[in-house]
């Protein structure tokens, strides 16, 4: 199992964004936990691209949820995302960029290093 305090990087894992509150514990961070099902491991800086992306392939990420006291995302904001949505969204050419300090370690059973570094906000090189 992975150290589910570390990121991708093997440094401690980052906060990804307070506003709006994210991750599936909703604490601000992207940890993945094994009642995470969906791995939201990795923190991402959000498009209109991919929230396009998102909603055409029934993840509706921008309408707001009241109900699930959900304003719905913005171009802009920071969200942790399932890994296998943004391996998705890379294949189809329309990933948003990454934060590498706040992406869990965890995402790399479904992403790889390599191709998140391309997408990196905060890339330093690792070569």
């Amino acid at each position: 199992m992975t150290d589910l305090a570390k990121n991708v990087l093997g440094g401690v894992l980052q906060s990804c964004s307070l506003d709006p509150m994210t991750g599936f514990l909703r604490n601000g961070c992207c940890q993945v936990t094994e009642e995470d099902i969906g791995n939201h491991g990795v923190c991402v800086r959000l498009t209109a691209e991919f929230l396009t992306f998102s909603k055409s392939r029934g993840n509706d990420l921008s309408t707001p949820r009241p109900e699930y006291h959900f304003a719905g995302l913005k171009p802009g904001q920071q969200w942790c995302l399932c890994s296998a949505r943004w391996q998705e969204a890379f294949e189809a050419g329309c990933a948003p960029q990454v934060v590498l300090a706040a992406t869990s370690a965890a995402a790399l059973e479904f992403v790889r290093l390599k191709d998140l570094e391309k997408y990196a906000i905060d890339h330093t090189d690792h070569s």
